[in-house]
């Protein structure tokens, strides 16, 4: 007898165990905080591409998320405002006194967007429409929206503390079917006299227009000072030279540095192929040849050092086919 009112027990106290942890868990575990979702890079800025539109606005959404192990409770309204302190601040951290390569807050001429974001009881993350109108923004400077989660005691919400979910350093991006980031491995750089190349892994480009880019003459990059006195424009065309390849046509804004077009004609390629085990992911490979010369006339005072370019750059785009939109299918 006493041993089955042992075994009684026993089962009445592990049921309510059980329930004591079930109704546990429908408490929340955490703080409901608002945050923005952003990937900062290690220069504490997160890349916002925007398809390149010279005509018209071009929409970003930037994501809210009310964290917690439960949906949001209630209804509120987020309060969003600019954080030129932050971006004072990051400018200090990452280039010292070196003003001339810190990143720039994004004029409201080239933006609309709305001061508050309302987020809906149950529902944990909402977007914020950012209106982008890029079409003569000039992309050799670091443009930054630098955006920050207001926080005051009246406010109906809690403003997630850490610096990279209350705060997001937007570096605008616009981009084209041709515009990212190259492998340059094999784009050589010869110094007249050398016969070894100069080279760099990687090679930025950034957009003009819907069919050109620039990327800077060289070995230079974003960081350079004189970057602005090196630009290389590559303009796409239809015209064929055979059935793979179609003529580039490139050229500098700057007689200063005396570009001229190399002895072979420069080219592309484009080639789309689906992933070999994700059949949904779609890959697409732009290789540019580019044949020119320039002369260096502002690392060393008084002497033009000149240079001979020839070699291929090639980029991949990977785009997710299931998602609808297009813009929206590229994997940075």
């Amino acid at each position: 007898m006493k041993r089955n009112l042992y075994i009684l027990l026993l089962l009445i106290t592990t049921a309510a165990c059980f329930v004591s942890c079930n109704d546990e868990w429908k408490d929340e575990q955490f703080v409901q905080m608002a945050s923005f979702k952003s990937n900062p890079t290690a220069q504490g800025v997160t890349w916002c591409y925007v398809r390149y539109n010279a005509q018209g606005k071009v929409r970003f959404n930037l994501p809210i998320i009310i964290s917690g192990s439960t949906p949001n409770a209630k209804n509120r309204t987020i309060h969003i405002g600019l954080d030129p302190d932050t971006l004072a601040r990051l400018n200090q951290e990452q280039y010292g006194h070196r003003q001339e390569l810190y990143f720039k807050q994004l004029t409201d001429n080239y933006y609309t967007m709305p001061q508050t974001a309302d987020v809906p009881a149950g529902v944990s993350t909402v977007t914020v429409p950012i209106d982008f109108k890029l079409g003569d923004l000039d992309q050799a400077d670091k443009w930054v929206l630098p955006l920050q989660i207001l926080s005051d005691p009246a406010y109906d919400y809690q403003a997630n503390p850490n610096k990279y979910y209350r705060r997001t350093m937007l570096r605008i991006t616009p981009f084209n079917d041709y515009s990212g980031e190259y492998g340059g491995t094999l784009y050589k750089i010869f110094l007249d006299g050398d016969t070894e190349p100069l080279t760099l892994n990687t090679h930025r480009t950034f957009v003009v227009d819907d069919k050109t880019i620039f990327l800077y003459a060289g070995i230079r990059d974003i960081d350079y000072l004189d970057r602005k006195k090196y630009k290389v424009f590559i303009r796409f065309t239809n015209d064929n030279i055979d059935i793979q390849k179609k003529k580039l046509e490139i050229w500098s804004d700057n007689p200063e540095n005396k570009f001229k077009l190399g002895t072979a004609q420069s080219y592309y390629t484009r080639d789309e192929a689906k992933d070999a085990k994700l059949p949904y992911l779609k890959h697409v490979y732009t290789t540019l040849f580019l044949s020119y010369e320039f002369e260096d006339y502002t690392t060393v005072p008084g002497q033009r050092l000149k240079y001979k370019v020839e070699g291929t750059l090639s980029m991949q785009r990977d785009l997710n086919t299931l998602i609808p939109d297009e813009d929206q299918q590229i994997q940075w």
